[in-house]
């Protein structure tokens, strides 16, 4: 009887031990990914204002369709990058991804930064040497720390017409991301 038992929670806490690893193994082995997605925008060190999702569209993203979307992806092993610009005066939220797809920093207009967008996103080595006064910085710059040098940057706007739509993307594309020159 006792063996019997024994047999059964050693079995549990196999099948246990490899249903865990199963789980925890399939996103390493999936082919997309929210960094393969976002990599078909060709938006290296540029911001690609995204086409309106429409009903019925493909929206591999998963956007939402009533707003606008500017996206851009940055290396930090090419050196820090930054993202500068004015947006519009309506809601916006900025928010930086890592390749994995998860939101390491995220704001929006409603922090009390007003419509200028002045960020600076730097890997460990980087900060050390931003601490270390080597990297020069305007003043105001919002700094945000990666673990990782792979990222991408979300701006999402909404214009409070539709009318405005087309206003707001323009503004939205003049938006620089990527290394300074």
């Amino acid at each position: 009887m006792i063996r019997t038992l024994l047999w059964l929670i050693g079995g549990l806490l196999l099948g246990g031990i490899i249903h865990i690893a199963t789980i925890l193994a399939l996103p390493l082995l999936a082919e997309e990914t929210a960094w393969s997605r976002v990599s078909t925008f060709e938006a290296k060190n540029r911001m690609v204002v995204l086409d309106a999702m429409t009903q019925g569209a493909p929206n591999p993203l998963h956007l939402d369709p009533e707003l606008s979307y500017g996206l851009c992806q940055i290396d930090l092993s090419d050196g820090p990058a930054y993202l500068n610009g004015v947006l519009p005066d309506a809601f916006w939220s900025v928010a930086v991804y890592d390749q994995n797809g998860i939101v390491i920093y995220s704001t929006t207009n409603r922090d009390g930064i007003g419509q200028t967008v002045d960020m600076g996103v730097f890997n460990p080595a980087q900060t050390r040497l931003l601490a270390q006064q080597e990297i020069d910085i305007t003043e105001g710059l919002l700094i945000v720390e990666a673990a990782s040098n792979d990222l991408f940057v979300l701006v999402r706007l909404s214009a409070p017409h539709a009318a405005m739509r087309a206003r707001f993307e323009a503004e939205l594309s003049e938006i620089s991301c990527g290394p300074r020159a």
